[in-house]
């Protein structure tokens, strides 16, 4: 059963609250853990939430070879996802879920093929996808910037995914991703 899901999205589209509901409500998943350089949040966990690694750290895996794909999302912040996650994954019969941003998403179905399901989850606008940012209160005024003008730039990728999610009313699309897992859990060789 080797196949990958990958839900991508502009951050604060809510793909991470769809992810996390996918996988209590369907044990087939089991979630890749990326690796990254950013500080931790509050709550999050090394080797739960990411692998929380530094840049040096984060370099060495490159130049190991390490990564099925990574970027620099923002100046001096990488995100990726180490080959050894899958196998682990894969050993243990599950299927992969990941979260990840859009460039990445694209990265990894180029690299599975027809293994993987691309969903693109879209927020209802651009000022909606901001009121979010801002009540998660996690950024600053100048990574909410940051991180608005780059959803919309990725807000313009969603046609080279399988399927959309418009993630206006949350139980809606809490129930429309679990109606596409399922599917191709099922029905995909």
């Amino acid at each position: 059963m080797e196949k990958v899901i990958i839900f991508c999205a502009p951050s604060g589209s809510g793909k991470t609250t769809i992810v996390k509901h996918l996988l209590k409500t369907e044990n087939r998943l089991a979630f890749s853990i990326s690796a990254c350089t950013r500080a931790k949040r509050a709550g999050e966990e090394n080797g739960k939430d990411y692998y929380f690694m530094s840049q040096a750290e984060f370099k060495q895996h490159v130049a190991a070879g390490d990564f099925l794909e990574y970027e620099e999302v923002y100046g001096g912040v990488f995100y990726g996802t180490l080959k050894s996650e899958i196998t682990r994954i894969w050993q243990n019969g599950k299927v992969v879920i990941f979260d990840v941003d859009v460039v990445g998403g694209l990265n990894l179905k180029k690299y599975f093929g027809d293994k993987a399901l691309g969903v693109f989850v879209k927020p209802p606008s651009v000022a909606a996808l901001e009121h979010r940012l801002r009540y998660r209160s996690t950024e600053n005024e100048e990574t909410l910037k940051m991180r608005v003008n780059k959803a919309v730039q990725e807000l313009a990728y969603e046609d080279k995914f399988e399927k959309v999610i418009l993630n206006e009313h949350l139980e809606v699309a809490l129930e429309q991703a679990e109606d596409l897992v399922a599917t191709f859990i099922n029905n995909h060789k």
